[in-house]
């Protein structure tokens, strides 16, 4: 696979405060990419550097489609977290408006805006007025405008944040489609997002990297075996809960000595979560329990450690 943007060595320091501190990561052709990290972490900031604008400290951004001497802006579709737009235009005549400042002369640009209000889904709306469009609409309207000059890569910084639950669904069903046409890059603290669209992850925290890499390797590297029960809560399952959780710190306990496949417990009110090397034997022992106990369960799931998970381990290293 062919690499599209590679990113080294990129530093952005404000005064006295070292925001990105020479992070380096690549984006391939065709990939999704998301980048994570706790709000502070330098998601906003590298996503400004990378479109230009912003002035890097120190590094290097290099798209090896650009020839030398070109702006390679021209390659980039760019949607900000909270994108501002002419309320008294229509939403056809913003698409028209962002076409022509990307170069492209006044018929090409209202054909290309026509298409791409269909295919972002406001076709009806399309000679409506901004400042009566909804959130999700005006999101969608976004995208149109970053994508109008037909870029290599499409650069999104936290694009569903602020979307209610439908214009979210919405936004992520059109991003699927998108990634398999354009690369995409987005920023995101919504972690089920990142598991559901993209390829690659670029885990940032305190403006380094942290982690990064192909979902798919960071899930068969990193992911453990879980068990989650949630029992009814009631003095005899308090009781149990107690004993067990006391069994589990007592190392010198003979029962629980058989019970090694154990790496972790945590207990959150009602819920227990175990972390486990050998499943089957977790959940075999975990079943005797509470079948011993005649525990009243609610539910219980075997699975396995999530990016989330993974997220909140690095994050708090």
């Amino acid at each position: 696979m062919t690499d599209l943007l590679q990113v080294k060595g990129l530093t952005k320091i404000f005064g006295s405060m070292q925001a990105v501190n020479g992070i380096d990561f690549t984006i391939k052709e065709g990939h999704c990419v998301a980048l994570l990290g706790p709000n502070g972490a330098g998601k906003t900031t590298t996503i400004r550097m990378l479109t230009g604008l912003l002035k890097p400290t120190k590094g290097s951004v290099q798209f090896h489609q650009a020839n030398r001497g070109d702006d390679s802006r021209q390659l980039l579709g760019y949607l900000p977290q909270s994108p501002s737009f002419h309320p008294w235009m229509s939403g056809l005549e913003y698409v028209i408006y962002a076409g022509e400042l990307c170069g492209l002369n006044g018929s090409m640009a209202k054909k290309r805006a026509i298409e791409l209000m269909e295919r972002v889904g406001l076709g009806d709306a399309a000679k409506r007025r901004i400042g009566g469009y909804s959130g999700g609409m005006k999101q969608r309207l976004g995208l149109a405008q970053a994508l109008v000059h037909r870029p290599k890569l499409l650069i999104m910084d936290e694009p569903v944040s602020a979307l209610d639950p439908l214009g979210r669904r919405e936004v992520l069903h059109l991003l699927q489609e998108l990634k398999k046409e354009i690369s995409v890059l987005f920023s995101t603290h919504v972690l089920h997002d990142a598991e559901e669209l993209c390829d690659d992850v670029v885990i940032i925290n305190k403006g380094q990297v942290a982690l990064q890499g192909s979902l798919a390797t960071i899930r068969n590297t990193h992911r453990k075996p879980i068990i989650e029960l949630e029992v009814e809560m009631n003095q005899q399952s308090r009781a149990w809960l107690a004993t067990f959780m006391n069994r589990v710190h007592n190392k010198q306990d003979q029962v629980l000595m058989k019970f090694t496949s154990i790496e972790g417990v945590e207990l959150t009110d009602n819920r227990l979560r175990i972390t486990a090397t050998d499943i089957d034997a977790a959940r075999w022992k975990l079943l005797e329990e509470i079948t011993k106990e005649r525990v009243k369960v609610n539910r219980f799931t075997v699975g396995h450690s999530s990016l989330e998970d993974l997220f909140m381990k690095v994050v708090s290293q």
